[in-house]
């Protein structure tokens, strides 16, 4: 069984985070645009690493008390194993604790697995942003939650690391 870990992102990962950026989305993010939200005070990255090698981030911003969730992407290799979902839920309390009380996020209406993850976690369908992706001009559910000590509470633990005694 790999060991993971989850940590803040840093610009050693970045040709990772590239790598994935270009298998998992059909307009990725650009280096300098990684690089810029790396060192915005507002932004707040995590990666998962699977043997010490990134293959899986989630990023937000920070406004008050509000987190707009900017990206979540596991690589293909690394899919079904659950990384999307624990990155996401150490977001979530990452931001729970800096004073985050209220979440959203848009994704593709046709993806229908991040709709699932993001439901699972706590998200609730709350709007259409229409065209919203530049690339074929899809819509976009806008998903919020607004009960993030509850969704924390809710879900079960992250996976443990190899060898952790339970």
């Amino acid at each position: 069984m790999p060991e993971t870990r989850i940590r803040p992102m840093e610009f050693g990962d970045i040709d990772r985070i590239m790598e994935i950026e270009r298998l998992c989305f059909a307009t990725p993010w650009s280096r300098e645009a990684m690089e810029s939200e790396l060192s915005n005070a507002a932004a707040r990255y995590l990666v998962l690493l699977e043997d010490g090698q990134p293959c899986a981030y989630a990023g937000a911003w920070v406004v008050i008390d509000e987190g707009h969730v900017t990206n979540v992407a596991v690589h293909p290799a690394t899919r079904r194993r659950g990384y999307g979902k624990a990155v996401l839920r150490a977001l979530i309390a990452l931001l729970r604790e800096l004073g985050v009380t209220y979440m959203t996020l848009e994704v593709r209406v046709s993806n229908e697995a991040a709709i699932a993850l993001y439901k699972g976690l706590g998200f609730k369908k709350a709007g259409v942003r229409k065209g919203y992706y530049e690339d074929n001009r899809e819509d976009a559910h806008i998903m919020v939650n607004d009960r993030l000590e509850r969704a924390l509470r809710d879900l079960p633990p992250p996976p443990k690391k190899a060898g952790e005694a339970p």
